[in-house]
């Protein structure tokens, strides 16, 4: 992973579904850091009245409209959890224009460097560009029981949601980076500092990933 032209040091910020993304970005950009959150793009993106709202309602229709004609989400998701093709269909639509503007916010970005956190990074080649990988983990089944509570939903689709994304292993292997999220909010925060620290000095020094 190498920079070209002037942009920004890019770190990249991923982990499994309830790791505590999030809560790490949130910590990042308390100490001062710019972030870019692939998921609050995507909410932006299918704001009322969007483009792509509407490009999303009139493809599934009125399965997906609540009774006030709002899009009824809790109905899109059972949709793209049960059927496959209506998930690839999806994700054809929101990943190349939340990737747009991600570019464009690196684009015009005046920072040395910025947290980009983005769900399926290592899943996808379309954010090769990043400089250094960092992961939040948290073991298996905390991570089940945490997003199980959170979003209200059985063990059975939590897993199912997991089994999409690339195992906790290979995703270990991957980064430069390990923040553990099983010890508290003051370890996270102490994680979360020391990163912080060493991404400020990285971003004035020779871009390598690491």
């Amino acid at each position: 992973m190498s920079q070209t032209h002037k942009r920004p040091f890019i770190a990249g910020l991923t982990g499994g579904i309830g790791s505590g993304k999030t809560t790490v970005s949130e910590m990042f950009a308390e100490l001062g850091a710019e972030v870019i959150d692939a998921d609050i793009i995507s909410r932006a993106l299918l704001a009322p009245g969007s483009a792509t709202l509407n490009d999303v309602m009139e493809h599934f229709g009125e399965r997906i409209h609540a009774a006030d004609g709002s899009l009824d989400r809790s109905r899109l998701r059972a949709i793209i959890f049960a059927e496959p093709a209506a998930k690839q269909w999806l994700e054809q639509l929101l990943h190349p224009r939340i990737r747009e503007e991600i570019l464009r916010r690196i684009a015009t970005s005046p920072r040395a460097w910025l947290l980009l956190s983005v769900p399926l990074l290592l899943e996808s080649p379309a954010y090769d560009f990043v400089d250094t990988i960092v992961v939040v983990d948290i073991p298996e089944a905390m991570q089940l029981s945490r997003t199980a509570a959170r979003d209200a939903v059985s063990a059975a689709e939590v897993r199912a949601i997991m089994a999409t994304q690339m195992p906790r292993e290979e995703r270990l292997a991957r980064a430069d980076h390990v923040i553990r999220n099983d010890a508290g909010l003051q370890n996270l925060q102490q994680q979360v500092s020391l990163l912080f620290e060493k991404f400020e000095g990285l971003a004035n020094a020779p871009h390598q990933a690491g």
